[in-house]
């Protein structure tokens, strides 16, 4: 009588060949990374300390199989780790917010660096449209004795920016910090919430709402998973940087620092529809400058508030 037969062991390696192609069929721009990031958080493991040619128990198969279900569906990564990396921290992410991406992370430098310049216990920075609470708090962890106002105005975003501040707090207390947030119109900001901080803030920062009404992002984790309060800024896509330009002229020192982070078509190339022109109509800031990301596209503008 012949053995019963029993079915293959599978291994790390087998699943995670699998997966990739499968990804890679739907679209997914990085299969290989996006099914090694998944198979760490259902081992509980870092990814670099996985050994593929370890066999996979079944109760983890079942698990990581439903992650690769949804990514191939293109639910976000990060909806589906619950976290995004942003700089050296790790903030929660899902439906509602708007998932913090690596370019981001040069808009907080610039912010950063800025922010250093002030003698620490006297360092005040405003971040407008905070989301997640990714630069906040990148400000608020980096830079020791900073004072860091988010302003949020969506319900649902704020909720996820406390719940960063208090996954941070440790962070923040270490660095010797404060993070407020206030629920309330980023626009308007300067005429409630932030009225007494008038004239003294040293930098602020933003990541507002750019893309044009009617430009629908390709990518089905932004246009299905993003939030469009986070996305859609009017018919040009700068109706919300507009208002953020006149708030945070109220709010900056003279000499202190705007940092606002735009599409790659909203730079000097944008002429009228660009963001250095929409800073400059104002008549309030001086040294509009364009600064490019990794890439090399103009993704960032700086301006300095001008002492008139």
């Amino acid at each position: 009588m012949s053995p019963a037969w029993t079915p293959p062991v599978r291994t790390l390696r087998d699943v995670l060949v699998d997966a990739e192609r499968r990804l890679a069929a739907h679209g997914v721009p990085t299969p290989r990374v996006d099914a090694e990031l998944m198979l760490a958080h259902v081992l509980g493991v870092p990814r670099g300390r996985m050994f593929l040619s370890d066999p996979i128990e079944k109760a983890d198969e079942v698990r990581f199989e439903s992650l690769v279900i949804k990514r191939a569906a293109r639910v976000p990564l990060q909806h589906l780790l619950g976290t995004a990396p942003f700089r050296h921290l790790e903030l929660e992410v899902g439906r509602g917010v708007f998932v913090p991406r690596p370019e981001t992370e040069g808009v907080a430098e610039l912010a950063i660096r800025a922010l250093r310049e002030r003698p620490e216990g006297s360092r005040l920075a405003v971040d407008l449209c905070t989301g997640s609470g990714a630069l906040a708090l990148a400000l608020a962890t980096e830079v020791p004795g900073s004072v860091v106002h988010a302003v949020e105005l969506d319900p649902d975003a704020a909720g996820w920016a406390r719940r960063n501040m208090e996954r941070c707090a440790d962070a923040i207390v270490a660095a010797g910090s404060q993070v407020v947030l206030h629920v309330a119109d980023a626009t308007t900001v300067h005429e409630g919430a932030l009225a007494e901080l008038a004239g003294q803030v040293d930098v602020l920062v933003t990541n507002p709402p750019y893309i044009p009404d009617t430009a629908v992002p390709r990518e089905p984790e932004v246009a299905v998973y993003d939030p469009p309060r986070a996305l859609y800024g009017g018919p040009d896509g700068l109706d919300i940087v507009r208002g953020l330009a006149v708030a945070a002229a109220a709010l900056l020192r003279p000499g202190g620092l705007l940092v606002v982070e735009h599409a790659d078509t909203q730079g000097e190339s944008g002429g009228e529809h660009g963001v250095p022109h929409v800073l400059r109509s104002t008549g309030c800031y001086d040294d509009v400058d364009d600064h490019p990301d990794l890439a090399g596209r103009d993704r960032t503008t700086t301006a300095l508030r001008a002492d008139r």
